[in-house]
C-alpha cells in the first residue's frame, strides 16, 4: 500500500528519521520519498527476494527481524546477518544497480518498507543530499560489518552471545527482561557458533546475572554484563 509520512505510526516515523539514510533530509523531501513507498506485511518464513534477483529496491524494517543469507554451491545457507526493526538493509546492491548478492527472508511476521530505485534516483536529483546520505549510510554499513568481523576473530562465545542480549537490553543500567525475539539455533548461526556452544555460553553467562528460560531472557545487572563482553578474552 502507498505510504506516506501523515499514514504512519509514530513510531514508524521515528524510526525512519533516526535512519543515516534520513536523518540529512528535509521534510519536503523526505516526504516525497515515502510517497512512494509500499509497506508490506510479510509472513514468518517468506523470502523478500532471493539470491540474484535484480537489486531494484530497497527495505527498512519497521516491524520485526528479517535474516540476510547465503546458498553456496552445495545448497548449505551461511547467515550474514539479522536484520531488526529500524534498520535497512539492501541499498548496497540497489545503488550498485546489480542483483541482490544475498537472499532476505522473514524469520518473524515482518512489517518492511520498500523504495525503488527508480524513486530513489529521482529524490538523489531533486536533492543532492540525498546521494551525500546514502553514501553516509553504506559508510556506517560497512562499519558495522568490521566490526562483526572483529567480534567473530576476537570475542569468545560468551562474549557473542552477550553482545547480542545486550542489544535486546534497554539503554542504561539497571536489569531487563524479555524474550528472545529468534530461535536459539538462528541466533547462534548468526553468530558463527554452533547450537550446543550457544547453551554452553548462555551458562557461563550465569555468573554474571543472565538466567534464561524457554525463551525468556533475564539479565538482573546490564552493567555487569556489559564489562564483561568488554574484556579481554585472554584475560578470562
Amino acid at each position: 500500500m502507498p505510504a506516506q509520512l501523515a499514514d504512519l505510526s509514530p513510531r514508524d516515523s521515528a524510526l525512519l528519521r533516526n535512519l543515516p539514510l534520513f536523518q540529512q533530509l528535509a521534510e519536503p523531501v523526505l516526504a516525497s520519498l515515502l510517497a512512494t513507498a509500499t509497506v508490506r506485511t510479510i509472513e514468518r518464513g517468506t523470502d523478500l527476494f532471493v539470491q540474484g534477483d535484480p537489486a531494484d529496491r530497497f527495505y527498512i524494517v519497521l516491524e520485526g527481524w528479517v535474516k540476510l543469507y547465503r546458498i553456496n554451491r552445495d545448497g548449505a545457507e551461511a547467515v550474514v546477518t539479522m536484520v531488526n526493526a529500524g534498520e535497512s538493509f539492501a541499498e548496497a546492491a540497489m545503488f550498485a544497480q546489480g542483483n541482490f548478492p544475498v537472499c532476505a527472508q522473514a524469520v518473524t511476521d515482518v512489517r518492511a518498507l520498500s523504495i525503488t530505485s527508480q524513486a530513489f534516483a529521482r529524490c538523489v536529483q531533486a536533492d543532492v543530499r540525498t546521494a551525500f546520505a546514502m553514501l553516509g549510510s553504506l559508510s556506517m554499513r560497512l562499519r558495522t560489518l568490521v566490526q562483526q568481523i572483529e567480534q567473530l576473530q576476537v570475542q569468545s562465545a560468551p562474549q557473542r552471545v552477550g553482545g547480542f542480549l545486550l542489544k535486546l537490553c534497554p539503554a542504561g543500567a539497571g536489569n531487563a527482561s524479555f524474550m528472545l525475539p529468534l530461535e536459539k539455533s538462528l541466533v547462534a548461526r548468526r553468530l558463527g557458533i554452533q547450537p550446543e556452544t550457544f547453551s554452553r555460553a548462555l551458562a557461563k553467562l550465569r555468573p554474571i546475572g543472565v538466567e534464561v528460560q524457554g525463551a525468556v531472557v533475564s539479565v538482573s545487572d546490564i552493567d555487569a554484563l556489559r564489562e564483561f563482553c568488554q574484556e579481554d578474552p585472554a584475560e578470562e
